[in-house]
């Protein structure tokens, strides 16, 4: 199935929870707290592949959820990281932020990588938390969650040249002369409802070529298949223009052409051109060619006769093809793929709100916290509400209201709230 756009929802991995462990062994008295931190969440990494042709393999499959760090362990045994998950996508892939309309990513590098969901930080185990003063600390903190994000996936093809024209213009019937592909070819317009691509040679060299659905008059603004199908030639550095040379007026064919690449922008109508005239295998076009030339040639424009059916002209076209578009550059020197984070990290900055009758506390480290500390333990009991006030939520929570009784909820916890004693 040919796939150019899909919506994928991608999810890093949540870190290991950090625990609460002692260290106890006979003749060991004073063992102390040896509970480990837990691994990383994997990441979700966008791979440019350019073995894949299409987005075809995420016609059903919408999420990409990385794998969970492992929790620690006692003796100070960390928990296993979780490895990444590699989601494949074509080269030529566009990546979008959908929550903010950005484009975060264009993937055309084979093996270029893109972290697009980083997984969670592991935990801290008790270990962590001892100090001089505190020694037998019963606290430890959850896994961080891992990052989530909602990603519009657009694949531009990366082809040398693009083929466009009207419907039945001989577009596939052209590719498949020059190139050897076997697209369906019928003798009805919109054949070709998906690109299709071929590989041109000439003595060492090799072409990409794309044959691009017909365009029709307002293709630019959605009519047709053309809209969705334009930007499979923003990448391309020619454009073949394939005229059906035995309509009755094929300069007010070419006009439309004209017309939509210059609608539809992104530099189409300034890239370099040729125009194929074809079916001239048909008497009438073989008539209009002479006429045809000469008119195209007093605008600077460059028109060559063809007949995808027959073969007349093929060779001379592939000749000029590979005349008009230069070898690429040599690739460098063999290096290691790039990979890169999509998203800039976040604030995480504590924020305290109303919820319904209740009041929501909201913050990366108090709310991991909240879940791995011994609320049966008064010494952790103590440390958390000091952080509590360190980062001014007991204030805040004040400011909004709070009294005996309310329900704070932190994370996953729903807590009591409890003024404190007044001094003696």
């Amino acid at each position: 199935m040919f796939l150019d756009r899909a919506r994928i929802t991608v999810r890093g991995g949540a870190g290991g929870r950090g625990v609460i462990s002692f260290r106890r062994e006979a003749h060991v008295p004073r063992g102390g707290p040896d509970g480990g931190d837990g691994g990383r969440g994997g990441d979700v990494v966008l791979r440019a592949d350019a073995q894949l042709a299409s987005l075809g393999d995420f016609a059903f499959r919408h999420a990409f959820l990385a794998e969970s760090g492992a929790p620690g362990e006692g003796r100070n045994r960390s928990g296993k990281a979780a490895k990444d998950l590699i989601v494949r996508v074509p080269a030529g892939t566009t990546v979008r932020d959908i929550a903010t309309s950005t484009e975060v990513a264009d993937l055309i590098v084979d093996g270029t990588e893109i972290v697009a969901a980083r997984g969670g930080a592991g935990g801290r185990g008790n270990a962590r938390f001892a100090t001089s003063t505190r020694r037998a600390p019963r606290i430890a903190m959850d896994g961080e969650a891992g990052e989530e994000r909602e990603l519009e996936l657009e694949l531009r093809l990366i082809a040398d040249i693009g083929l466009a024209g009207l419907p039945n213009a001989g577009k596939s019937s052209l590719l498949a002369a020059l190139t050897r592909a076997r697209p369906k070819i019928a003798d009805y317009p919109f054949t070709t409802l998906t690109p299709n691509l071929g590989v041109a040679r000439l003595d060492e060299r090799e072409l990409v070529v794309a044959d691009i659905p017909g365009l029709i008059e307002g293709a630019s603004a959605g009519a047709g298949l053309g809209e969705e199908f334009l930007r499979h030639i923003e990448r391309t550095r020619l454009v073949v223009h394939v005229v059906d040379a035995s309509r009755d007026d094929p300069l007010a064919d070419i006009a439309t052409i004209d017309a939509e690449l210059e609608a539809y922008g992104h530099g189409l109508r300034e890239r370099a051109e040729l125009l194929a005239l074809n079916k001239i295998d048909l008497a009438e076009a073989r008539d209009h060619v002479p006429p045809l030339v000469e008119a195209l040639a007093s605008r600077g424009r460059e028109a060559l006769a063809v007949s995808a059916a027959s073969g007349e002209g093929v060779d001379r076209l592939a000749k000029r093809l590979f005349m008009l578009v230069p070898p690429r550059p040599a690739p460098a020197a063999a290096a290691p793929p790039e990979r890169r984070i999509a998203f800039a990290g976040s604030p995480r900055d504590v924020r305290v709100e109303r919820e319904g009758g209740a009041y929501r506390v909201r913050g990366d480290r108090i709310e991991r916290l909240a879940t791995g500390i011994d609320w049966d333990s008064g010494e952790a009991s103590a440390y958390f509400h000091r952080m509590l006030q360190r980062n001014g939520v007991e204030r805040r929570l004040r400011d909004l209201g709070v009294k005996e009784g309310d329900v704070v909820k932190i994370g996953r916890l729903e807590l009591e709230w409890h003024d404190a004693p007044e001094p003696a």
